[in-house]
């Protein structure tokens, strides 16, 4: 006779919950017994994780660094890669310690390890989460095959100020789809099974509020109520955690005035307590140290205020293998806290493998087929062709037509350094495809017309500054002056001009802040120059962040926004520029008019005066739009997308119930192109005020040219929700308005009712 279905997948299941009790139990039995041989400095040395770096030969060791190996007082080690390098230093870990304890090994993969892609705000312009898994996979089957077992991404802060560098790092201003692209790196690096030797630990940062930095400047305070936190800001971090996040960095500012390293409210109340976070937490490089010039405290002070809050592993400062032990005896902190953030570490280790195999997955063999093989280099084509975004294209002068005379200006045409971005890890920028060298592979040498134009910068103080951190940038012998009238001589040979400018990769990213957005003078006065020629000029920007383009909005023809596209960056701009490839980006961080406007951003909510043209006394600037020059969301492409209206299944939503909205999407162009249909909701009265629209969907579309496609989206009460005034999670009935389009400006409309 044969059993129901029903039964067959209740026993399934019921092996495969017995299994896994059976695996916790083995770890636990296994943690269990090393806890009981180690000495408290064993386990507080756990609890230390410290920067070795290292050369062709090898890790560099001090005999104090490698004694403290050797005393089992070092639980993990970063910026130490290679099969070669980690071998030397793990098997000091287990053939020279007592108890034979494996170290971690860490590193900052944030968006490629040697094969880099677009930095993440170009890939959040994506839109296209399995994508983004994609490439994180890629990432950790890289990294770990170059000995890695951990890396700090994804950095999922909320960040509307564009002055901030870290934007570069970021999936941009909304909380919704930064929610997504968390979730898609976590699952990406960690594939729901540690013991795989081709993942890698994810680390979500910073937690938390990092990104709404004061004055964008790095490092600096962060105050914000607890209603703007549950709601706007501290969504992405508990996707990461739900999803299954092995660990979580702490961040360097302040949240009601406690440091977020000390904070206990926001390491354990929320994060254990409320969020049931099961991995550990690591503080960022010497946070603790730095709680000292916040006001904390002294060094025993500090220490004693983040093991208590919630801290199990201290990045760089080794305050906790300096204090712990005197804060013990005094009775200041348990041995009991000691254990549990032990214990934490050695399940990690656990998970990992590493007990079972220290060597997990070192294998030069392994390395060399793994690491920036044809495969990883497409994806990264790939990545960067979908990343780049099209922002302005008047009369369709992109495509290009290559019959065309063509001159291509700027110091960033044939520039390899830059091209992989700040945070570019192991890459090497040698590995990279500059556009110029793409163009000539394309299209053959001497094609097309090509002049430098114009520094990077010309500022000489700043150039050095950024240059002693390998930044790179050279200042002509030529005078600005000479350089522009050598661009203008070549461009007026042609017939379109290209201007490719921007950034340095050193002038966003960590500690570099920019109190104005727009492009540099220099280049400024390159592009007005451009101007006078006549000729039609498209901008090709390379940078980090969202850039104050007024003046280049209303005078340059075209502009495409390629942020820093990674290794196959020249490839995927070209194919972009000469329409092998159609533009499919939208952005995911508004573009500001000025810097004045900052912060600027689609969700914001209605004042009592809000804006009106015609009255004096409403919410408005006096000398520029309050609106963004590129709204969230924003992207254009070669062809044209046209939406019906909305139609909803239902105009009442009940209780637990759902509703379906629809639109039919059809190409009305002549190529074929991706559209990013986007949904968003407007709760219009609440018993705390609500945005004037939240995103709460999205779908990538590939169409033919003519062809049409039904678009669905499932309403459910859960998309509805947010905190009140009690910070309870709830959804409230009343009037609710849907909006469906290919920006945060659509007018598209709807709208039903929740009873």
């Amino acid at each position: 006779m044969k059993k129901p279905i029903l039964f067959l997948v209740s026993t399934l299941i019921l092996v495969l919950c017995n299994n896994c009790s059976q695996h916790k139990s083995e770890m636990d039995k296994f943690v269990d017994n090393l806890l009981k041989q180690m000495t408290v400095e064993e386990k507080i040395g756990q609890l230390n994780l410290l920067p070795i770096g290292f050369d062709v030969t090898g890790p560099r060791l001090s005999e104090n660094v490698e004694q403290k190996i050797k005393d089992g007082l070092v639980g993990g080690v970063f910026n130490t890669f290679t099969p070669n390098a980690v071998r030397k230093l793990q098997e000091i870990a287990v053939n020279q310690t007592r108890l034979k304890i494996p170290l971690i090994f860490g590193y900052d993969v944030i968006h490629g390890h040697k094969t880099i892609f677009p930095v993440p705000l170009g890939m959040s312009a994506t839109w296209d989460t399995l994508l983004i898994e994609r490439c994180a996979t890629a990432a950790a089957d890289e990294a770990s095959a170059d000995g890695l077992h951990w890396t700090f991404s994804p950095m999922v802060d909320i960040v509307r100020d564009p002055r901030w560098g870290r934007v570069s790092e970021s999936a941009g201003e909304d909380a919704f789809l930064g929610s997504e692209i968390a979730k898609a790196f976590v699952r990406g690096y960690e594939q729901g099974d540690l013991s795989k030797q081709n993942t890698i630990m994810s680390c979500v940062k910073h937690f938390a509020l990092y990104g709404a930095s004061e004055a964008g400047r790095d490092y600096n305070t962060v105050d914000m109520s607890r209603i703007r936190m549950y709601n706007e800001y501290l969504p992405p971090y508990k996707a990461a955690v739900e999803i299954g996040v092995s660990s979580v960095m702490t961040s360097f500012n302040e949240i009601d005035g406690i440091p977020a390293s000390g904070n206990k409210w926001l390491l354990t109340e929320l994060l254990r307590n409320n969020w049931n976070f099961g991995g550990f937490v690591v503080t960022d490089y010497s946070a603790i140290m730095e709680m000292e010039n916040h006001g904390s405290g002294d060094k025993a002070k500090v220490s004693e205020m983040s093991i208590n809050a919630g801290v199990d592993m201290d990045m760089v400062s080794e305050y906790f293998v300096d204090e712990l032990l005197s804060l013990i005896k005094e009775g200041k902190v348990k041995e009991q806290t000691i254990d549990v953030a032990c214990r934490r570490i050695l399940e990690a280790k656990y998970k990992l493998g590493l007990f079972a195999d220290p060597y997990r997955g070192l294998s030069d063999k392994r390395a060399e087929t793994q690491i920036l093989n044809k495969e990883k280099l497409a994806l990264s084509k790939e990545a960067a062709v979908k990343s780049i975004t099209l922002l302005k294209n008047d009369n369709n002068i992109l495509p290009l037509d290559a019959s065309k005379k063509i001159a291509f200006i700027g110091d960033l045409v044939k520039d390899q350094r830059n091209l992989t971005g700040n945070w570019s890890g192991a890459g090497d920028y040698k590995d990279a495809v500059s556009l110029w060298m793409a163009l000539e592979k394309q299209f053959g040498e001497n094609k097309f017309f090509y002049s430098k134009g114009c520094n990077i910068i010309d500022d000489v103080e700043l150039s050095a500054e950024l240059n002693k951190y390998g930044t790179q940038i050279t200042i002509d012998t030529k005078s600005p002056q000479q350089l522009i009238n050598e661009a203008v001589q070549t461009a007026m040979k042609a017939d379109v001009i290209v201007a490719v400018l921007g950034e340095s990769f050193g002038m966003s990213g960590e500690a570099a802040s920019r109190s104005n957005i727009e492009l540099p003078s220099n280049q400024q006065a390159l592009l007005k120059a451009l101007k006078t020629t006549g000729k039609p000029v498209v901008l090709v920007l390379m940078n980090g962040r969202p850039l104050a383009l007024q003046w280049e909005h209303n005078n340059i023809d075209a502009i495409l926004e390629t942020w820093f596209a990674g290794t196959m960056a020249g490839e995927a701009i070209a194919d972009i520029l000469f329409g092998k490839a159609n533009p499919s980006g939208k952005i995911t961080m508004s573009f500001p008019r000025n810097t004045g406007q900052i912060p600027v951003y689609y969700n914001y909510k209605h004042t009592g005066r809000p804006f009106s043209q015609n009255e004096k006394y409403t919410s408005k600037y006096l000398d520029v739009s309050n609106e963004p020059l590129y709204h969230f969301g924003h992207g254009l492409s070669y062809t044209q997308f046209s939406y019906s209206d909305i139609q909803l299944s239902d105009t009442v939503m009940k209780e637990n119930g759902n509703i379906t909205a629809s639109v039919t999407l059809t190409n009305t162009g002549k190529t074929a192109g991706e559209e990013i249909v986007q949904l968003y909701i407007r709760d219009i009265v609440g018993s705390i005020t609500r945005p004037v629209k939240e995103l709460k969907g999205f779908k990538k579309i590939m169409l033919q040219p003519g062809e049409s496609q039904k678009v669905e989206f499932i309403i459910t009460q859960d998309l509805l929700k947010f905190y009140n005034s009690d910070l309870e999670y709830v959804a409230e009935q009343g009037e609710f308005h849907i909006f469906i389009g290919g920006s945060s400006t659509t007018d598209n409309k709807s709208r039903f009712i929740l009873k």
